[in-house]
């Protein structure tokens, strides 16, 4: 069916109402402030990476999940609010010439913002149905500088590496710190840590050889398949 000229238009103004509204009352306030990130989230069609049973969820302050199991988002299997997302890559401070790691590509919507701001990205997703999803829908906004890999970014080799940045989108336990000897000097690594009811956003900077954290906010996210669990005490 073809909607009228009119339908089409009201329907588009609402669609970028609702990503203005999204930007300014969701993201914003959670100091996220970078203007070139600002550009990008106005950009990029947040709708576009989301499923279309989904959509009406796509500018909502909640966690979105990309299939039909009912586990999907505990499963991490899920897209993350917008104003984490935003956040995540707003404090990674990411330059034109960085070269970034994303473990956890989801549908692709951070690879996609991250391909605003980076040189090139590649991005690694363990599910195999979630990356030609990524792939396709980065193909289709034009997202050239982003390479969807199938593995497992816990323990699977990086051959493109080093990077400036490495973003883990998604919670581990316990920081891998073998992801650290894959950091170029001056790289920043970016997971968020802990276990509920507290996890924390961290960030590591290797300089000089030596790697400085820091854990400026906290929140609960869903958990990355394939990371180690912390330590239990056992009696």
């Amino acid at each position: 069916m073809n909607l009228p000229l009119n339908s089409l238009l009201d329907r588009q103004d609402a669609t970028e109402n609702a990503r203005y509204n999204m930007v300014q009352q969701q993201v914003r306030p959670w100091n996220v402030s970078a203007e070139r990130l600002l550009e990008a989230l106005y950009t990029v069609r947040r709708e576009d990476f989301t499923p279309p049973a989904q959509y009406s969820l796509a500018f909502m302050d909640v966690e979105v999940p990309l299939n039909d199991d009912v586990n999907a988002i505990e499963n991490g299997e899920c897209m993350l609010q917008p104003r984490v997302e935003a956040r995540m890559i707003n404090d990674l401070d990411i330059q034109p010439t960085d070269r970034v790691l994303e473990i956890g590509t989801g549908s692709g919507y951070s690879a996609a913002l991250l391909s605003k701001l980076a040189q090139d990205v590649v991005t690694l997703e363990i599910n195999p149905e979630l990356a030609d999803m990524a792939r396709e829908n980065l193909a289709d906004a034009d997202c050239t500088n982003v390479n969807v890999r199938v593995a497992d970014g816990s323990k699977d080799t990086l051959p493109e590496g080093p990077f400036d940045v490495i973003l883990l989108s998604g919670s581990v336990e316990v920081l891998p710190q073998a992801l650290l000897s894959h950091l170029k000097e001056g790289g920043r690594l970016a997971a968020i840590v802990g276990q509920k009811p507290m996890m924390r956003f961290t960030i590591v900077t290797k300089q000089n050889g030596q790697t400085t954290t820091k854990t400026p906010w906290d929140l609960v996210v869903p958990r990355l398949q394939g990371f180690a669990t912390a330590p239990r005490f056992t009696f």
